[in-house]
């Protein structure tokens, strides 16, 4: 009687991997919607490619039980995904999928203060401005990093959401590197909105300047260096009981040698409007200036404020001269020098007023930060 041989049994394993999404899916978003699972086993190996064969880096749990990628996915992009996992008896399961990211969708950008390369006085926080809403404010809060040479404590705080500025506990140092490295792109700061940035800013702070205003003794007095050494003393007319000049701290952001100021642009009606405002130099977004008068009486600088809230000093015609009290405050100020207001009325500037974060208390600006 002949002999037959019988057929060996294969046994699958028993491991049962799943990933997401789904094998063929389009428009994926780039965060959040990669994943591998496995049960009733232990992941060996998982490799994301794109088209090109480059991998994007991922992590296995520490159970072995799933993987995901370490970030965001780059938009419009192919993408093949390998598993393979393993079960107790050490049989071997694979699964393979492909995807692609979501090809176009809207993008957002910061707008950054202050520029790249410039050299600015030690008030100066750094300030970014969405061209869209930010409903996810961790996420970008972690995208932006904000370093400084010497190395001292930076914090974010949210106005709003459009807008994120970052400064120290203390004015800065003089002579201290910023570094702003913006890693936007593909980071999604709302449901559809991702971001299309990758930058770096650098910027340097000068000298120390801050200024002081006294408006019941119609001041301003200038002080330079660690120390604070008073450098002048000028004369001001400061706003009138009806339009009182702001008090707090406030930082220059703009200056220009001429500009046109006119009432209707700051809800004042017809009060004024004066084309050829000599050497502005900007404290809040409303309207506020420290700024050259060439048209008052020069009897009211030093003894009257009579303006309607800004600072004025007198000045010549052109804004060209250099040797009037303004134009000599103009050349020796640069965007972040400080400039700070006291008296005993009128009110105190509103934070988001320009870049003037700094009338927050160190606890409330922590308070504003989305990772705090």
């Amino acid at each position: 009687m002949a002999t037959g041989s019988r057929a060996p049994v294969v046994v699958g394993s028993r491991a049962v991997v799943t990933a997401q999404p789904v094998d063929g899916a389009q428009d994926v978003p780039p965060e959040g919607a990669v994943r591998v699972a496995v049960a009733q086993g232990r992941l060996v190996s998982v490799r994301l490619a794109d088209g090109k064969g480059v991998e994007v880096p991922g992590a296995i749990a520490g159970d072995g039980a799933s993987w995901v990628p370490d970030g965001a996915l780059p938009l419009g992009t192919a993408f093949t995904l390998d598993s393979v996992a393993e079960d107790e008896q050490g049989q071997k399961a694979a699964q393979h999928s492909e995807f692609t990211t979501v090809a176009r969708a809207h993008t957002f950008v910061a707008f950054f203060t202050p520029e790249d390369g410039s050299t600015v006085g030690v008030g100066m926080p750094v300030s970014l401005r969405f061209s869209r809403p930010i409903v996810d404010r961790a996420a970008v809060e972690r995208a932006v990093q904000v370093s400084a040479d010497p190395p001292v404590v930076v914090a974010a705080h949210w106005f709003g959401n459009q807008r994120v500025d970052f400064r120290p506990q203390q004015y800065w140092a003089a002579g201290t590197r910023v570094a702003v490295a913006l890693r936007l792109k593909d980071v999604q700061g709302a449901p559809g909105e991702f971001g299309s940035q990758n930058r770096d800013v650098r910027f340097t702070v000068g000298r120390a300047q801050v200024s002081t205003v006294d408006l019941e003794a119609h001041t301003l007095t200038v002080r330079a260096g660690a120390g604070g050494k008073v450098v002048r003393v000028l004369k001001v007319s400061a706003g009138s009981a009806e339009h009182s000049t702001y008090r707090g701290v406030m930082v220059v952001s703009e200056k220009y040698q001429v500009t046109r100021m006119n009432s209707q642009t700051v809800g004042m009606g017809d009060e004024y409007d004066i084309k050829d405002v000599p050497h502005a130099m900007r404290l809040t977004a409303s309207g506020t200036f420290v700024h050259g008068n060439y048209w008052a009486n020069p009897g009211v600088f030093g003894s009257a404020n009579t303006s309607h809230g800004c600072i004025g000093l007198a000045d010549a015609k052109g804004g060209t001269g250099r040797d009037t009290p303004a134009g000599w405050l103009f050349e020796h100020t640069v965007p972040g020098d400080v400039v700070e207001v006291k008296g005993v009325s009128g009110d105190v500037v509103p934070p988001s007023n320009g870049l003037n974060g700094w009338n927050l208390s160190w606890e409330q600006w922590l308070a504003g930060s989305a990772l705090r």
